[in-house]
């Protein structure tokens, strides 16, 4: 019997994702099907219920509804509740379990695919929205020498970083929040965009010699090609990577939750780096 998964979200046509979960499939024998699913902007909740209904068995969620799966769920891990969103839905016995498995994905994609360890350095993260608390914890879990959260706003920059507080004595970080202009004098080793400016061809207001020699620039962004961040960063960063690595490695995370069989992510990146 084949079980049934889908990505939720509005829009969602775009989303990779069924593509991404049927090379998982093949390559792992399981039998699933997962197709997108276009949920109205005030009917989340009549979307999931419909698709248990229907024999789903779980789901992805996309934007804009991180917020709804994660109020929706019966129970929620540590990671969805540090995130205070949730991306991955599992359904059991009448339950809705929920998990975000963003900065996991973000984490093992820089880690491991690009080679660049995160211990130690000096880590900053740009913006203080959903998707930067969904990989502030994780991030800080590799032990960085610095964490420094930037926002347009720094009063949201300065609350996420007074939210991490608990997770700061088992790492020994110095973690900061502040507005971009704090930032002049300051270098980095890693460069993360978590804003949503990539979206609209927008640069924050980063100022100049911010890339450490030997630095990283990671784009959340994917499939926009070279960004205005990455533009930026061409001048001081070593290495340039977006977010396609990061979009594999959650949906793999995914579906190791599901299945309970971690997939090989390294051809299925190739494979859309070369579309």
């Amino acid at each position: 019997m084949t079980d049934r998964y889908a990505v939720i979200g509005n829009p969602v046509a775009h989303s990779k994702s069924p593509q991404i979960h049927a090379a998982f499939a093949r390559q792992t024998a399981q039998k699933i099907e997962y197709t997108r699913l276009l949920a109205p902007l005030d009917g989340f909740r009549a979307a999931v219920e419909t698709f248990i209904a229907e024999g789903g068995r779980g789901a992805n969620v996309t934007v804009p509804f991180k917020l709804d799966a994660f109020d929706l769920a019966h129970e929620v891990s540590p990671r969805a509740k540090d995130a205070r969103a949730a991306n991955f839905l599992r359904f059991e016995a009448g339950r809705i379990y929920a998990d975000n498995t963003d900065g996991a994905g973000l984490v093992r994609d820089i880690t491991v695919n690009l080679g660049f360890p995160i211990e130690d350095r000096r880590v900053l993260l740009m913006g203080a929205g959903g998707a930067a608390q969904g990989v502030a914890v994780p991030l800080l879990g590799q032990r960085p020498a610095i964490l420094a959260i930037a926002n347009r706003t720094p009063d949201k920059a300065l609350r996420l970083a007074e939210g991490l507080r608990h997770h700061v004595a088992a790492t020994h970080t110095v973690v900061s929040g502040s507005g971009y202009g704090e930032l002049a004098g300051r270098h980095f080793d890693l460069v993360i965009n978590a804003t949503s400016s990539s979206l609209t061809g927008e640069l924050p207001p980063l100022p100049p010699g911010i890339f450490a020699v030997g630095s990283m620039a990671y784009d959340l962004v994917y499939g926009k090609g070279v960004t205005p961040f990455l533009a930026f960063a061409r001048g001081g960063a070593v290495r340039l990577a977006d977010g396609l690595g990061m979009l594999v490695e959650q949906a793999a995370e995914s579906f190791l939750l599901w299945r309970g069989v971690r997939p090989d992510t390294r051809p299925v990146i190739e494979a859309l780096r070369a579309e």
